[in-house]
């Protein structure tokens, strides 16, 4: 059900106007990649997105609990808020380690957010939400958002862009003595940086907050070990779009055969 809203001239507005007010919803945030924000007694307590990993992925691709232990874990019918809390009480998580990933979870989905323009927002009634503790003001998080987009580059428009380079090793990756010190999460970088893969697509591979991976991505770009795709390799068709020539050019040039003369 549709809540009526403050108004808000961007959604850092908007979740200020809810924390004024104590407000408990949903926001629908449209647009690429948009997502789900949860506000409790107008602290934001979760995020869901698209453009970065949440609590699932992080434990499930770290390693940390087993596809089993989440499978039987949600067979027991409980409700996706108590999720969690049914993980910690069968003693597979700690309580303190379930928060530490809630809050990594909900800064870099709040990250993956700020770096687009969103089509629009809805403010729903409170939907399900996996919770782990978790209860942020929304001041916090545009504190955080700004220091880690000037942490990666000088403006804003940088750092979306880097968020969708598509990046693979470069030929000096190749030799064991420019990789030999790089430590083990650099090396699953470049394991899986393949030229196809965005960061968003890296962080979801390996279960890795996205700011983490592009901070690292920055660090192997600067040693020169990571590099933008390679050209069109020899012998594949270009699939740069063809154009006719311009009206003058082929205008200047006659045709192969001439063409029909009219007849009165």
């Amino acid at each position: 059900m549709t809540q009526e809203t403050p108004a808000a001239r961007n959604v850092p507005a908007l979740l200020a106007g809810l924390h004024t007010e104590r407000r408990s919803c949903a926001v629908l945030v449209s647009g690429a990649p948009g997502g789900v924000i949860h506000v409790r007694e107008g602290m934001v307590v979760g995020m869901e997105t698209p453009g970065a990993p949440g609590v699932e992925v992080l434990l499930l691709k770290s390693h940390r609990i087993t596809e089993d232990d989440w499978t039987a874990a949600r067979a027991t019918g409980a409700d996706p808020a108590r999720l969690a809390l049914e993980l910690v009480a069968e003693g597979l998580l700690g309580a303190a380690e379930l928060e530490i990933t809630g809050r990594a979870a909900l800064f870099d989905a709040a990250f993956a957010l700020a770096l687009t323009t969103p089509d629009g927002w809805e403010v729903t009634d409170p939907r399900p939400l996996l919770d782990t503790g978790v209860a942020v003001p929304p001041d916090r998080l545009v504190t955080e958002n700004t220091r880690r987009i000037r942490l990666l580059a000088n403006e804003r428009g940088a750092t979306a862009r880097f968020a969708r380079d598509r990046l693979e090793p470069a030929p000096a990756a190749r030799d064991p003595r420019q990789t030999a010190r790089l430590s083990p999460r650099h090396r699953n970088l470049l394991a899986v940086a393949d030229g196809r893969r965005t960061p968003r697509d890296i962080a979801f591979a390996l279960g890795r907050g996205l700011f983490a991976v592009m901070l690292d991505l920055r660090d192997l770009l600067a040693l020169g070990l990571l590099q933008p795709p390679s050209a069109t390799p020899a012998g594949r068709p270009s699939t740069a779009p063809r154009t006719p020539p311009h009206p003058s050019t082929a205008a200047s040039q006659p045709p192969s055969t001439p063409l029909p003369r009219r007849k009165r």
